[in-house]
């Protein structure tokens, strides 16, 4: 009766909370804004052939060279109106896939190079969300957009941009992030930044766990208050499983799980990175037996090729979860949303449960016809 086909994941209702603007934009956008901006860095011009260069560049192991890519999508949304279209077609393609709310994120200190000014780059991104959620809903789907500013954690703006986090709260940015390579930039770099956030009440994530292990981990809780954790998927460091099966936590690994402390696991772009061996080996699978808060993600829809569904069928097909799996980890993410409580109940309530209610019943009826055929 649970059985998750392609057919039903790609209607089933879908929360993402983890998924890059820069890092989602169409191929035909990247081409067509690069002839409009005049950029001519660009692989080739063939939107096919761009989006399979992508890819494969990911595919290097390394999230540094990984992070590389992004140079091009970054390089031709330096405008508000680039910038406006990629965000409207953004909740396009994710409302496309059955995501019913996402929480999208990007670094505006990224997009300053024609002169753009901060406050306008957060306009300008808003003003897509809306349009595109308005585009969906004319289309007879409903998407709602949350937006994350990231500030790079290589880099000395987390300060301004945590206030313009604060700054624009009122105006659908839920919350603020760092970004970009975790060796060596530690998020205990941006600790006043972090204390000015609690001190606004505003809600913060940090990617921790990802190229870095347990420490980046630590210190993102422990000493920056993070709410929840960008991957994560190196928590597993601290999870032994002997060879009898029985497993022993850590006392880290027992205080996010105990805690209830979100994962933000991208599968995909985990294996993409290095982070993970395989879909397969993904620690995934163990977190999510032992009842962490594991949600599930795309990161970088354009660099791992990749959408909500295609995450779904890919752990589908690794661990053979059901309907009621893949309705755990959307709940999970609705949960830990950084929308007011009312709201994400109404969600869960009113769209998601009912969503996959309807795909089981639709099983079972289906069922049932085969086995009395008239």
């Amino acid at each position: 009766m649970n059985a998750a086909t392609r057919d039903r994941i790609s209607r089933a209702p879908k929360v993402v909370l983890h998924d890059h603007l820069d890092g989602g934009v169409r191929p035909e956008t990247v081409v067509e804004l690069a002839g409009e901006a005049g950029y001519r860095k660009l692989p080739t011009t063939d939107a096919d052939e761009l989006g399979e260069w992508f890819v494969n560049s990911a595919d290097s192991g390394s999230l540094e060279r990984y992070l590389e890519t992004f140079g091009h999508t970054v390089g031709v949304m330096q405008s508000a109106d680039a910038l406006a279209r990629v965000a409207a077609e953004c909740a396009e393609d994710l409302a496309a896939d059955g995501v019913v709310y996402a929480e999208v994120r990007y670094a505006p200190e990224l997009f300053l190079e024609s002169g753009l000014t901060l406050p306008e780059i957060v306009q300008a991104v808003q003003e897509g969300f809306r349009e595109g959620e308005r585009r969906t809903a004319a289309s007879g789907r409903r998407i709602r957009m949350g937006t994350l500013l990231c500030a790079m954690r290589q880099n000395a703006r987390s300060a301004e941009i945590a206030e313009l986090a604060v700054r624009y709260r009122d105006e659908g940015v839920l919350g603020f992030d760092i970004a970009g390579p975790e060796a060596g930039f530690p998020p205990t770099r941006n600790l006043d930044t972090f204390e000015y956030l609690r001190r606004q009440n505003a809600h913060f994530t940090i990617h921790a766990g990802e190229a870095f292990g347990l420490p980046s981990i630590w210190e993102a809780i422990q000493r920056c208050g993070a709410e929840r954790l960008g991957h994560g998927v190196r928590i597993v460091d601290d999870i032994t499983v002997s060879d009898s099966g029985s497993v022993r936590l850590g006392r880290l690994a027992s205080y996010v799980r105990d805690l209830r402390i979100p994962l933000e696991m991208c599968p995909t772009s985990n294996v993409q990175t290095g982070a993970a061996p395989s879909i397969a080996e993904h620690p995934i699978r163990l977190l999510r037996s032992l009842y962490f808060r594991v949600t599930v993600n795309t990161d970088n829809r354009l660099m791992g090729g990749t959408s909500m569904s295609r995450e779904f069928t890919e752990l589908v097909d690794a661990f053979g979860y059901t309907l009621d799996d893949l309705q755990w980890f959307t709940v999970n993410a609705m949960k830990s949303a950084f929308l007011p409580f009312d709201q994400r109940l109404a969600l869960i309530n009113d769209v998601i449960k009912p969503g996959y209610a309807a795909l089981r019943a639709e099983r079972l009826f289906t069922q049932v016809a085969a086995e009395n055929p008239a």
